[in-house]
């Protein structure tokens, strides 16, 4: 699914000749095209789809979209990582959290021995 999600700008530059701007999604930063809306400002709060600001939005309207995405789990559907996603739809756990297991033999079976050797070859 694609959601248009509202932002707030955090800052506004230039690249390659484009209008590009820092956006924050409830925590998520993306880098966000401006040429739609050519007069937004830091502070500033805008609808975005697909990359593009498309329409300015008031703050108390933009976090309380961001309040219910984020009760309803869209925003990490729409802005985590699909790899993480697909491991627990397939209920494996993630295995690059960012916090190490502690003691990662705790909880697993202990490895298979290998197999004996043959004595007396060369």
């Amino acid at each position: 699914m694609c959601l248009a999600v509202p932002g707030r700008v955090l800052d506004i530059g230039e690249k390659d000749g484009t209008r590009m701007a820092t956006v924050d999604f409830g925590g998520v930063q993306k880098e966000v095209c401006l040429e739609y809306l050519p007069d937004l400002q830091v502070g500033e709060y805008a609808i975005v789809h697909v990359g593009f600001a498309l329409q300015r939005l008031d703050e108390e309207s933009a976090k309380q979209t961001l309040e219910l995405f984020a009760q309803l789990g869209m925003l990490q559907e729409e802005f985590g990582d699909p790899w993480e996603q697909a491991a627990a739809v397939g209920g494996d756990p993630w295995p690059f959290a960012d916090d190490p297991d502690p003691d990662p033999g705790a909880g697993r079976p202990a490895p298979a021995l290998a197999a004996p050797q043959e004595e007396g070859r060369p």
